[in-house]
């Protein structure tokens, strides 16, 4: 069994990947370590590793666009299994596994002995997601944020705040589209369509929390125009999947997928990475992807 760890040096801390790295090599086991230096270096690694034939456990340290390009180089190859270490800011995805979740991931040992399984993916216009794929005022303020990171004094949290105030105070929350999921045909102004594998996203949003990402079936909202201040009442409520109590509010269908169009370009976000169009396409993918994770851990639904 070949250990590759795909490690994106600008996650996380100062200094953070140096003492992960002495970490690996504490473990005693045949592993390779490999730094990313710019967009795409992820997914070729894992590709070409998984390409290779051989079983290999490919490990995405970083965030949720270190997993996301793992995955996308190693969807549909069964003799690959990837994981995340969480040196990122952001690992939503990592969420289902429980409160403890970086600790966990972060004992490499534990992680690199634990079982897999065999994970749902969403296709998005050719893009793969293993968690969750959102159109709308959420995405938009997704995207955005990374426009004010750049501000002097403005922390990750901070450009999230600013973002949200601009998106939701001074530009419109809602925008036209044709919505297709199942027997839903919608037209009109809508706030959000999330699609969700998993069950959290932007930093703890939980939108559908008894979600199993291995169950291939995609479960879709659809918030159509609401004001802003029902936005404000409802935002809360949503974050903490509590759909079912508004249904004159959020529609919910069970299914494969949605497509959306609009009049303009929309931004979707798939696990965190934007794609641009004026159609997306939404849709349960046809390959799969072997998650680890440590033993003992469960990604079951609480409750």
């Amino acid at each position: 069994m070949k250990h590759i760890f795909i490690i994106n040096p600008m996650a996380g801390k100062r200094g953070g990947a140096q003492k992960l790295e002495e970490n690996i090599r504490a473990l005693g086991i045949p592993a390779e370590i490999v730094y990313t230096r710019e967009t795409g270096d992820a997914r070729r690694i894992a590709r070409e590793a998984a390409e290779g034939g051989e079983p290999v456990r490919l490990y995405a340290c970083g965030g949720d666009g270190t997993l996301n390009e793992v995955v996308n180089g190693a969807a549909g190859f069964v003799n690959a299994a990837v994981t995340n270490v969480p040196i990122g800011t952001g690992n939503d995805f990592l969420k289902i596994f429980g409160p403890d979740y970086r600790a966990r991931f972060s004992d490499l040992r534990a992680l690199s002995q634990g079982p897999q399984a065999a994970m749902d993916l969403i296709d998005c216009n050719g893009l793969l997601g293993i968690d969750i794929v959102c159109t709308g005022v959420d995405a938009r303020i997704a995207v955005d944020k990374d426009s004010y990171k750049v501000l002097p004094l403005v922390s990750g949290i901070g450009a999230y705040i600013l973002s949200l105030m601009v998106n939701v105070l001074f530009k419109p929350i809602s925008v036209p589209t044709v919505v297709d999921c199942g027997d839903l045909h919608f037209q009109g102004e809508t706030t959000i369509v999330c699609v969700c594998s998993g069950r959290y996203y932007g930093g703890g949003f939980m939108p559908v929390g008894d979600n199993r990402p291995d169950d291939g079936v995609l479960e879709t909202l659809v918030i159509p125009k609401v004001s802003r201040f029902t936005f404000f009442r409802l935002v809360g409520k949503y974050a903490k999947g509590k759909y079912r109590d508004y249904p004159e509010l959020i529609y919910h269908r069970r299914g494969e997928g949605v497509t959306v169009r609009g009049e303009r370009e929309l931004v979707a976000v798939v696990d965190g990475e934007p794609v641009r169009a004026k159609e997306l396409n939404i849709r349960l993918s046809d390959k799969k992807v072997n998650f680890f994770y440590p033993g003992g851990m469960s990604y079951d639904p609480v409750g």
